[in-house]
């Protein structure tokens, strides 16, 4: 196993987005093996009324989504400031949500984009049976996405290992 962790010039918060069942947690917990720095899953920042308000089949908005995104952007922080780096699986849907993310870490955030279309999404969604996030919200989390400018883009209809091999290489 080889690890990048210590090829980072600097510690970095290492956000893996897109939409629900694109593979945030797949590729972020395979990154985090590949490189040994931790991996966090966003969903688990949410408090309980969000999953709840998911779960009842209704589409978070964004002052929903505002305390959620603090939060991760407060644990990101933290890690950096202990000279830490962490990957965190969170959506950041829209440009405004990638702000708050970033928020006094500028410079120490990289935002990996998981881009796939809405079919194979839907399909790997369809597969899926321990989440909280039902299928139907899939439309809206498209119709929510801003896609970034700035970060490292990925298709998904590569393999796993393919995806984090491309990472990887952009990461370094």
């Amino acid at each position: 196993m080889s690890y990048i962790f210590n090829m980072l010039p600097k510690p970095k918060a290492i956000i893996v987005m897109g939409v629900s069942g694109s593979g945030k947690t797949t590729i972020g917990e395979l990154l985090s093996e590949k490189t040994g720095i931790p991996f966090y899953d966003g969903d688990d920042f949410h408090p309980e009324e969000n999953i709840k308000k998911m779960k009842a089949g209704h589409p978070l908005n964004d002052d929903d989504r505002l305390g959620w995104l603090e939060k991760i952007n407060e644990f990101c922080i933290e890690q950096i400031e202990a000279n830490t780096s962490c990957i965190i699986a969170c959506s950041a849907l829209k440009g405004s949500y990638r702000k708050i993310l970033r928020k006094d870490i500028e410079k120490s955030t990289e935002f990996i984009y998981l881009l796939g279309d809405f079919k194979l999404i839907e399909e790997r969604l369809a597969g899926r049976v321990s989440h909280f996030m039902p299928i139907a919200l899939l439309k809206s989390q498209f119709e929510t996405l801003q896609p970034p400018k700035h970060a490292i883009t990925v298709n998904i209809a590569d393999t796993p290992e393919e995806i984090v091999t491309e990472i990887l290489e952009q990461l370094t």
